[in-house]
């Protein structure tokens, strides 16, 4: 766990010495705080049209603004994904440092935890500009916390299963722009397939909608932790991390 975690202090460190971490957190806040003051406002503008009217508003916060909030909250982090992980192994093979973590002690299990969780910490760091605004309304709000929690935590899965799928295939190329677009066509496609039970109930279409990144998040933005959704983005982390180990594996014996 050593080496785990000076490679990843090493890799997070160096998201922070060039503009990439600022820039994604900027853009992230940016993003997120715009969406947020439209929402907020639309919800306060209807609930005093609704009173204006005498007519009752389900004035849940949780229901009516946070959970909408947080589930966008995914489909953004998709666009953000691909530009944490394509640095990961590709610009270690365009500077040519790659050959040197291929034949160095470390073993590949290491290598490739540490660069995945130091993607997955500044995730993290962006999801917790997100909470300044949620802490907004817990101050002058009293929605359900539990919920909220659950919600993060499904958020959290369900970044670490893209980051661990664009992390594999960051190994797969030496050009960042290759391994960014790559990555941002598969989240997308695990995004768009979604779409496919809406229309169809034939068995492919279920199929394909449980294969969804999306899918499985739905329990979460209702505060439900649901354990075949758990086990899905389980599933997902380990198997990209998995291909990851074997493709680092060929370019240790190449080196």
């Amino acid at each position: 766990m050593r080496n785990v975690w000076i490679i990843c202090r090493k890799e997070l460190g160096s998201y922070f010495v060039s503009p990439i971490a600022y820039l994604l957190l900027t853009m992230f806040a940016l993003i997120f705080g715009l969406m947020f003051w439209q929402m907020l406002g639309s919800f306060v503008f209807y609930s005093m049209e609704m009173q204006m009217r005498g007519q009752s508003f389900p004035m849940s916060l949780n229901e009516e603004l946070i959970r909408p909030l947080l589930s966008n909250i995914g489909v953004i982090g998709m666009f953000f994904v691909p530009m944490i992980t394509m640095r990961l192994f590709a610009e270690e093979k365009r500077t040519g440092t790659i050959e040197l973590l291929a034949t160095s002690p470390i073993r590949d299990t290491e290598i490739i935890l540490g660069k995945w969780l130091a993607a997955l910490a500044l995730y993290a760091f962006m999801l917790l500009y997100t909470g300044l605004n949620i802490a907004f309304l817990f101050k002058y709000g009293s929605p359900d916390w539990k919920p909220v929690l659950v919600a993060y935590l499904g958020l959290l899965l369900q970044a670490a299963a893209l980051l661990a799928i664009g992390t594999f295939i960051s190994t797969l190329t030496s050009n960042q722009i290759i391994a960014a677009a790559a990555t941002f066509g598969i989240c997308l496609m695990l995004w768009l397939i979604s779409w496919a039970s809406s229309y169809e109930n034939a068995r492919w279409a279920q199929v394909l909608s449980y294969i969804s990144i999306i899918t499985h998040f739905q329990s979460f933005e209702k505060g439900v932790i649901d354990s075949k959704d758990v086990i899905f983005y389980g599933t997902a982390i380990f198997l990209g991390l998995f291909f990851t180990s074997r493709s680092m594996e060929s370019l240790r014996w190449r080196s």
